[in-house]
């Protein structure tokens, strides 16, 4: 597929993947619309910890050993999009606490995924992951991309045949591709998103504030800490409600107090969030089998990690150009048969 500048051209999804492309595509002087009926920020991206950590993904997540290289890539692709933006990134690191055994274990994971740590008096440390305010990275790309010429419009995408987009109130309007960057949603935009395992997360935030430093990892834990901080977070693979669970999160609360007992008694929030997760943990990104339809979906817990570097893949889809080394690994099609 390629299109020429000033190709209308939609995006279902206004989460870190759909906003981070229509930048990008609305910069290359596309006529960008971006539909999604959810009130700004209120999706598994805003509800996000803002966690740019290939360390801590690769190690703490099974299903994303082995992507250390790629995710390093997304995270490293943060800096000069970050500094276009003003975002700030944070670069306090990661460190990890805990017994013996789990911290032996941990280091040996970090040694195979071939990420950089140091032994520390009270753990391990490595400077490989940074982070950033989730819900005002979202706001600052909605802005930068309105104000780059795209437009954010409350309707969903239901379906795209022939270069005609039908929305939810029935409305049918041209465009000339479709991006696809629902996460958990977009039922019947592609068939590829039916690879998609929902998972709903739920994360705790404190009211009590933690002096800004690394983000700590545990045993089944991570406090990130900052004004509110976030305790999180919840893996329910299969699951797709926006219903907060104090019973599921309460083993997280149980955890960070044991990591910084200063947070005992501090009163805290519940945020729920949906994201969508491929059986490798990587996102499809590129050509559906769907005649017009370019794929950004299905990034588990690292929208907001790869979210540049899948907008620029995005963009190299649409203008015929190279997408780059992580093409293989993100195509839609890696799972047929």
């Amino acid at each position: 597929m390629i299109l020429q500048s000033g190709a209308p051209v939609a995006v279902a999804g206004a989460g870190a993947f759909g906003s981070a492309t229509a930048l990008i595509l609305s910069r290359l002087g596309f006529q960008v619309t971006v539909f999604d009926p959810v009130a700004p920020g209120d999706n598994a991206s805003g509800v996000a910890a803002g966690m740019l950590a290939p360390a801590a993904e690769a190690v703490f997540d099974p299903v994303s050993r082995g992507h250390m290289p790629v995710l390093r890539r997304g995270r490293d692709r943060w800096a000069a999009f970050a500094e276009d933006l003003g975002i700030a990134l944070d670069r306090g690191g990661l460190s990890i606490e805990g017994e013996a055994s789990f911290l032996a274990e941990i280091e040996a994971a970090l040694v195979e995924a071939g990420a950089d740590f140091s032994r520390q008096p009270d753990g391990l440390f490595s400077d490989e992951d940074w982070r950033l305010d989730a819900r005002q990275a979202l706001a600052t790309l909605r802005e930068a991309a309105s104000e780059a010429g795209a437009v954010f419009d409350p309707r969903a995408a239901t379906a795209f045949a022939e270069g005609r987009l039908t929305l939810d109130d029935g409305a049918v309007l041209a465009f000339d591709a479709l991006v696809v960057a629902t996460g958990a949603g977009g039922e019947g935009l592609a068939p590829e998103l039916s690879l998609l395992t929902p998972i709903k997360g739920q994360i705790l935030r404190f009211d009590t504030p933690m002096a800004e430093g690394p983000v700590l990892r545990g045993k089944g834990v991570y406090v990130a800490p900052g004004p509110r901080p976030a305790i999180g977070a919840t893996m329910e693979a299969g699951r797709d409600d926006r219903e907060a669970d104090p019973a599921v999160v309460e083993p997280l609360r149980v955890a960070a107090v044991h990591l910084r007992p200063e947070l005992a008694g501090a009163s805290a929030s519940i945020e729920v969030g949906v994201r969508a997760s491929t059986p490798d943990g990587l996102p499809l990104v590129g050509e559906s089998r769907a005649a017009g339809v370019i794929l950004a979906a299905g990034a588990r817990r690292n929208g907001w990690l790869l979210a540049p570097l899948v907008a620029d893949m995005v963009a190299a889809y649409l203008t015929g150009a190279d997408p780059g080394e992580d093409a293989a690994a993100f195509d839609p099609r890696r799972f047929e048969g």
